[in-house]
């Protein structure tokens, strides 16, 4: 009874936050923000909110994906045997992920984490009675925790001996090289952590298939974005002046975490999983752009650095819009056949002939073909790639052709498992007789699609 209402409610929050970040995105000055301070949170503290740029478009990117999962739920959950369990949490992770942009001192920020943590959790464990699910509920947990007692060590390191939490404060501080490497590391590993970048990225192939499918759409569309603002927002201000070698760390991992996450998701029989595996590859696109970034920020070309971080953005909005699109595609073949195994599926375009256009569009997107946003956004990542040749650190001359070939690796990976994805899904003949008989999805899901 209270699965459209509910869902009403929370598609009209985020269409109207979604409105109110666009207007701030679209009107704003370039270096203007709106400030709130709220007399609840920590004595003689209290709770600081911002509006700028940066965090105007992570709340575009974040409320779009929200009204899509909010449609798409009211058809999915009408089916579920227990959609409390889905309902319950699932405002509160949409307001935890609209919080944390805004957060502007470090106890705002980290309740938002945790509760963003805490909620995704409970949806990730929405379907309990599976062992697998609680293994993958236990590991998400587990690495939630690490995660967050990073950025805790980040924020407490940037702080000082002063303890004043407020960003504002952070900002105008300049800490010791020691202090400021230490808290790049800390934010690295709980800002990598959460956005999937390998080697900690072992509970998102879990915890993705485990959440219901339009909770995976904002867990990888949303969420893991949300741990990429993270990282910019602390190595691009609050951390001082970048160096470079925090950014040449930052895409050597972002591309071999590219590399791997493609590989893995040319080998998956679960659609979910291969979704899941495939954001893996796009987060190290992005952290390998945001890298590049920093690096030229760090050694003064500026002009370079604005190329580079407006690829990490955009690539980062981009697949905000393309892979939810795939997991709600998903989400829509299983609530048809009852299964994710690829083996099980085939002649779907015979039997789902508005979801499969839908899902193809997805399929090349994502497969940077033109003119669609995937390829616009990676073009973008190997300009910025190719620039830095001229970056002076003769490190870095090295490291970023390796990079470069990491996520043109990865690029053709992905392309090859989608067409994979595709093929096998909804191409050729049924396998099972699940796909035989399937029936396309209720109007609400297509219209999130």
């Amino acid at each position: 009874v209270l699965i459209v209402p509910l869902y009403a409610l929370a598609a009209l929050a985020c269409l109207i936050t979604l409105i109110a970040a666009l207007g701030a995105l679209l009107t704003a000055a370039p270096d203007a923000a709106s400030r709130l301070v709220l007399p609840v949170g920590l004595p003689d503290i209290r709770s600081h909110l911002r509006l700028d740029g940066l965090s105007a478009l992570l709340l575009v990117i974040v409320n779009t994906g929200g009204v899509a999962a909010c449609v798409f739920g009211i058809g999915y959950d009408a089916h579920a045997a227990q959609p409390a369990r889905v309902l319950a949490p699932f405002p509160l992770f949409l307001a935890a992920m609209t919080l944390v942009p805004l957060a502007d001192d470090a106890f705002t920020f980290l309740v938002g984490w945790e509760l963003m943590s805490l909620a995704s959790w409970l949806l990730v464990l929405s379907d309990h009675e599976h062992a697998d699910n609680r293994r993958a509920g236990l590991v998400y947990l587990s690495m939630a925790a690490f995660g967050a007692l990073a950025l805790l060590m980040a924020f407490g390191a940037l702080a000082g001996a002063g303890g004043d939490y407020t960003f504002d404060a952070m900002r105008a501080a300049t800490p010791s090289p020691g202090i400021a490497a230490l808290a790049a590391l800390a934010l690295l590993l709980g800002g990598g952590s959460k956005a999937g970048l390998a080697p900690l990225h072992v509970w998102l192939p879990l915890a993705h298939p485990a959440a219901p499918s339009h909770v995976s759409a904002l867990m990888s569309g949303a969420m893991t974005k949300v741990a990429l603002y993270a990282l910019m927002r602390g190595l691009l201000e609050l951390t001082g002046p970048p160096q470079w070698w925090w950014g040449g760390l930052l895409a050597v991992i972002g591309g071999l975490t590219a590399a791997l996450g493609a590989l893995q998701s040319l080998t998956q029989n679960d659609t979910k999983t291969l979704l899941a595996y495939s954001t893996i590859e796009n987060i190290g696109v992005i952290a390998a752009a945001l890298g590049l970034a920093i690096a030229f920020k760090a050694s003064g070309q500026r002009l370079e650095a604005g190329l580079a971080l407006t690829a990490a953005l955009f690539h980062a909005l981009n697949h905000a819009l393309f892979k939810p699109l795939l997991f709600l595609g998903a989400g829509a073949v299983l609530h048809a056949t009852g299964t994710r195994a690829l083996d099980r599926l085939g002649g779907l375009i015979h039997r789902l002939r508005w979801t499969t256009p839908l899902v193809l569009i997805g399929c090349l997107a994502i497969s940077a073909v033109p003119p669609l946003n995937g390829f616009a956004s990676e073009w973008m990542v190997f300009q910025s790639v190719l620039d830095a040749t001229g970056l002076v650190h003769w490190e870095m001359k090295f490291a970023t052709p390796v990079v470069g070939a990491l996520l043109a690796l990865a690029a053709a990976l992905a392309a090859a498992s989608f067409v994979r994805f595709f093929g096998i899904a909804f191409l050729g003949r049924p396998r099972d007789p699940a796909a035989a008989d399937a029936r396309e999805v209720p109007p609400s899901m297509l219209a999130a699609m």
